[in-house]
């Protein structure tokens, strides 16, 4: 089985090779953008975002095995041109949630404790993520939804992990109930995947 950076360097002599990259990631990524922008652009951006890495395959850096960190940088960076969206989709978001939550069909004792837990975290989690600076907000969606490392949250943004880690710690500070201290797995449990 070849690394994406095997994949890559092949493509350059072969393009039409390049379709191993897409193939191992365009779910994760699709499902990244998902996330962000509801389900208006998606494949659009999903579609620049392949396309703007293999225009860009030669400059990938050779010894970074997996280029899923990189594929959501550029997701990331595209899907800023489509903050209007993304505005919007956090209010749909939000507003979704109150309405389930409200004309549930299903008796209280039917409906899990978890899926209450959930809409009503997101219902307070929504706004808090939109108000969130731009810079803040990808850091902290690449870590929970993506469900990358500090460390492949800093190779996608390009800033170093130092900046990833304080990033997220603002943010924790920013989203954490007042007064509580939160793990990883806790405020990560709130923000809905």
């Amino acid at each position: 089985m070849s690394t994406d950076s095997e994949i890559i360097e092949r493509s350059i002599e072969d393009p039409e090779a390049f379709s191993g990259i897409f193939e191992r990631h365009v779910r994760p990524v699709g499902g990244y953008i998902r996330r962000r922008l509801g389900g208006e652009s998606v494949d659009d951006v999903l579609s620049e975002t392949f396309l703007v890495a293999f225009r860009k395959r030669s400059s990938y850096d050779l010894t970074a095995h997996s280029a899923l960190p990189w594929l959501l940088g550029i997701a990331t960076r595209l899907i800023r041109s489509h903050r209007g969206m993304e505005a919007r989709h956090w209010r749909n978001v939000q507003a979704s949630a109150a309405v389930s939550e409200e004309h549930d069909p299903e008796s209280p004792y039917a409906a899990s404790e978890r899926r209450l837990d959930s809409a009503a975290s997101l219902r307070q989690m929504g706004p808090r993520i939109a108000a969130l600076s731009p810079r803040d907000r990808d850091t902290l969606l690449l870590y929970a939804w993506a469900d990358l490392t500090y460390e492949q949250t800093a190779d996608a943004l390009g800033v170093p992990v130092g900046t990833v880690r304080s990033r997220l710690n603002r943010v924790r500070r920013k989203l954490a109930p007042e007064g509580a201290q939160t793990t990883r797995l806790t405020w990560m449990a709130k923000v809905e995947r």
